[in-house]
């Protein structure tokens, strides 16, 4: 007499559940009929004197119903995400027209334009400015200011060769020291206006000219 081992379907509905979860509700309904057909099979041609165990059918039957309510959370998962993408584009949206700020050290070159803020925390015997491109090349390096507080930077887009550079992202960073060497804390910021958001990828980008900006990048924001 044949057996419906409780295994053999559920773990099939499981690995399904994980791929796809209209998918997974298709096969557990495919295995759950089989396993009912092989029930009322093995009822109908069972010994009268040495009845199957209905503990077997009850585990079985367990395991389905965990299979179903594991499939339809990951249904309701999907949904949310869903929602949550929506929601942020929205937001994202909300960004247009308005001056953000970055504090990632990048800025975007248009025009043969490019304009950073740097601050140093204390009185500097020296100060150097490193701008990298997207590749991660360093392109310019020039001396920078060294007194206390804020200072701004403008980049003609120019290299140490006087190439002018394209259009895109570029990358500053300070490096100060003090007289007696030690190092000097430093920011790089930039700001520039939102001019379009890109919903094309995974999460929504802010495009401030030429540069992505990621909404977790962002410091501050003004409305002009």
């Amino acid at each position: 007499m044949t057996t419906v081992a409780p295994t053999t379907a559920t773990a099939a509905a499981t690995a399904t559940a994980a791929a796809a979860p209209s998918a997974a509700q298709t096969q557990l309904a495919g295995n759950f009929d089989t396993f009912l057909t092989l029930l009322t099979t093995q009822l109908q041609n069972q010994d009268p004197l040495n009845p199957m165990d209905s503990n077997q059918f009850t585990q079985q039957l367990v395991e389905f119903s965990q299979v179903e309510q594991q499939i339809n959370t990951n249904d309701s998962l999907k949904t949310l995400i869903g929602q949550g993408t929506s929601q942020t584009g929205a937001y994202a949206v909300s960004y247009l027209g308005k001056a953000v700020t970055v504090t990632n050290g990048n800025a975007p070159l248009a025009n043969g334009e490019a304009d950073w803020a740097y601050s140093l925390g204390t009185t500097a015997a020296q100060t150097n400015l490193s701008i990298t491109d997207a590749q991660g090349n360093v392109v310019y390096t020039g001396a920078g200011e060294t007194g206390t507080g804020n200072h701004a930077f403008q980049w003609d887009g120019k290299d140490n060769n006087g190439t002018q550079l394209p259009d895109g992202t570029y990358k500053m960073t300070v490096t100060a020291a003090a007289a007696d060497g030690s190092a000097v804390t430093s920011q790089v910021s930039s700001t520039g206006v939102v001019s379009e958001v890109d919903m094309t990828g995974a999460t929504p980008q802010l495009m401030v000219g030429p540069m992505s900006v990621s909404l977790t990048d962002i410091a501050g924001v003004q409305s002009l």
